[in-house]
């Protein structure tokens, strides 16, 4: 078979001549470049064009040797792939086996999107200058946990066209896994293996700093490494202590220290409009499928790392380099405020807690920002007006509407969730998330309120393998309801009960329900005839006058119905015993 041929005749693929170019930088975080004569060098650092992440083998052979000729190195295993490939964390601690617990956890997770892989070759090249290089005092106070490529499949999809608009590095892993999964999507739903060991490595070491490093996609601008958390500028967090430290502390500390190192630090924001930047910025979401918005519900401080995907590569990844140096030294000194803010998260217990965040129809601020000069273009491939960014930085700063995102759901909060047995994945989902719960060993019968499903509709198109569902309500009906051994009860007066109501509660588009997990429950079982349904209808009709009149209302209401024989008659059906009375009968039971 033939390769495809060069987007761009006499250019090599990953020259990307297509792209617009980059502002000049000559950055001290240069400085941190070793030598290629060194015998720890890393490959993006033996690269002349500094444009090279090693393949999957190649770190991990970089990593076993760091992890032979050092005591302050070692490597845990901690899940396997769809392919097979181990997924790993390389942990970095004067402790030993077993870590301090009085010092504060950083983890640094790298490669979620592996085309997006700068945190794998900043994070070598801060273990090799700890381990060998004089920066291990950096560990006396605090460990680091990174995980270099945590979607260790998707790394291995690799080719010069992964990510056309990004600059750097030349040959890139693919955005999702093997099983075409993108894993930013997944952290509250929990459907991939990758993720699953991502929570067990999570709540093994309790991190108090969790910084999952991203590349962007969308507008060029000047800043090179963005970042941005779940509460910032006061807006709505599930955490609020851990964000006020966010954005009093991190933030500050950690933008000076950059700027000290010629790197320009932004906030996490998108455009509303690729095509009109000045049109408006929001902040892309607080869900809690995303590694920011799953933070906050778990009450452990999370900071998603953008670095600018039209910066070259050694950029971003120095960048990323100084961004975990200085987050480090600042949890030595800060590790007590930290700890003390997640324990002031995870004693809340909201009555009433946001759901549903979708962007706010006005802006709520205006944002200065640093924007690129650009230009606009005729272009007959699109017969239509493109912009061409120019690789230079306006002069002026721009002042640009800011839209941020908004509940549009409050969800109450219930004393328990009782989950039967037979449904042992989404037990098994909430065990995963860390969720206490108790197991019946034998059958109980309790009083609790079933949820009707109204207005169930499947979504038009599949999202990440799942077809979900939306609804336009539900009815609630208590009952005496027996659940059989096996079932479990999860009280929400527990550190993770937000993460129980925002997967239980079928209304949350994040839950499990809305993924199109419980697609069984709109499966009408048992139907009946008109010979059998029409005398039972008309004998209904003559013994109940209040069923009469609730009938002949809805005649002349709806004309549609009143002409449909089989929508009338389907009417009293739905009002006999004889009718499923499971259909549409949420499984999972609130405790009042």
């Amino acid at each position: 078979m033939s390769q495809s041929p060069s987007p761009v005749a006499n250019a090599a693929p990953w020259d990307q001549p297509f792209l617009p170019p980059a502002p000049e930088w000559d950055g001290a975080s240069r400085a941190l470049l070793r030598d290629a004569s060194d015998p720890w060098v890393t490959a993006f650092e033996a690269d002349a064009s500094h444009d090279f992440s090693p393949t999957y083998v190649d770190t991990r052979a970089w990593f076993d040797r760091l992890d032979s000729a050092s005591d302050l190195i070692r490597i845990e295993q901690f899940g396997v792939s769809p392919e097979g490939r181990p997924i790993y964390a390389v942990i970095a601690s004067k402790d030993g086996a077993t870590l301090d617990p009085s010092k504060p956890v950083v983890l640094a997770q790298a490669g979620i999107h592996p085309g997006e892989i700068d945190g794998k070759d900043a994070g070598m090249m801060l273990l090799r200058d700890m381990a060998f290089y004089g920066k291990d005092a950096l560990l006396d106070r605090v460990n680091l946990i990174l995980i270099p490529i945590l979607s260790v499949d998707g790394h291995e999809r690799s080719g010069a066209y992964s990510r056309p608009n990004q600059r750097g590095p030349r040959i890139q892993g693919w955005r999702n896994t093997a099983t075409n999964q993108n894993l930013n999507r997944d952290f509250l739903k929990l459907d991939q293996p990758e993720m699953r060991a991502l929570m067990g490595l999570i709540h093994k070491y309790d991190p108090d700093l969790y910084i999952d490093i991203h590349v962007t996609d969308g507008i060029d601008y000047q800043y090179d490494i963005t970042f941005g958390f779940n509460g910032e500028d006061g807006a709505f967090t599930r955490s609020p202590a851990v964000s006020d430290w966010l954005d009093e502390v991190y933030k500050p500390t950690l933008n000076a220290a950059l700027e000290a190192q010629g790197h320009i630090p932004g906030p996490l924001v998108f455009a509303i409009d690729d095509r009109d930047p000045k049109k408006g910025l929001s902040d892309g979401g607080l869900g809690e499928r995303f590694s920011n918005g799953w933070g906050s519900a778990a009450h452990i401080p999370t900071v998603l790392i953008e670095n600018h995907s039209l910066k070259p590569f050694e950029q971003r990844v120095l960048g990323t380099y100084v961004l975990l140096e200085h987050a480090l030294k600042l949890m030595a000194d800060q590790g007590e405020a930290v700890r003390a803010a997640k324990v002031a998260d995870r004693a809340l217990r909201p009555a009433e807690i946001p759901a549903n965040f979708v962007p706010e129809r006005e802006p709520s601020s205006t944002r200065a920002f640093k924007g690129i000069l650009y230009e606009t273009y005729d272009s007959a491939a699109s017969g239509r007006t493109e912009l061409r960014w120019l690789g230079r930085a306006d002069p002026e700063m721009w002042q640009v509407p800011f839209y941020g995102s908004q509940p549009s759901l409050t969800l109450k909060r219930p004393r328990a969730y009782w989950v039967p047995s037979y449904r042992a994945d989404v037990i098994e989902r909430l065990r995963t998330h860390g969720v206490e719960m108790e197991t019946l060993i034998e059958a109980r019968t309790t009083t609790v309120e079933m949820l009707r499903l109204d207005g169930a509709r499947p979504a038009p198109r599949p999202n990440e393998g799942h077809v979900g569902f939306s609804l336009t309500g539900v009815t609630s009906e208590t009952s005496d309801w027996t659940f059989p051994p096996g079932s479990v009860r999860e009280s929400t007066d527990q550190p993770m009960g937000d993460i129980v109501v925002l997967l239980l509660e079928p209304q949350s588009s994040e839950s499990l329900f809305a993924w199109g997990l419980f697609p069984e429950v709109l499966s009408r079982v048992e139907y009946i005839e008109a010979y059998a349904v029409a005398p039972i209808a008309d004998r209904m009709l003559a013994a109940d006058p209040a069923l009469k009149a609730e009938f002949e209302a809805k005649l002349a209401a709806d004309p549609a119905f009143a002409a449909d024989g089989d929508a009338r008659l389907s009417w009293f059906y739905e009002r006999t015993p004889f009718y499923d009375q499971r259909y549409r009968l949420y499984p999972i039971a609130r405790e009042n």
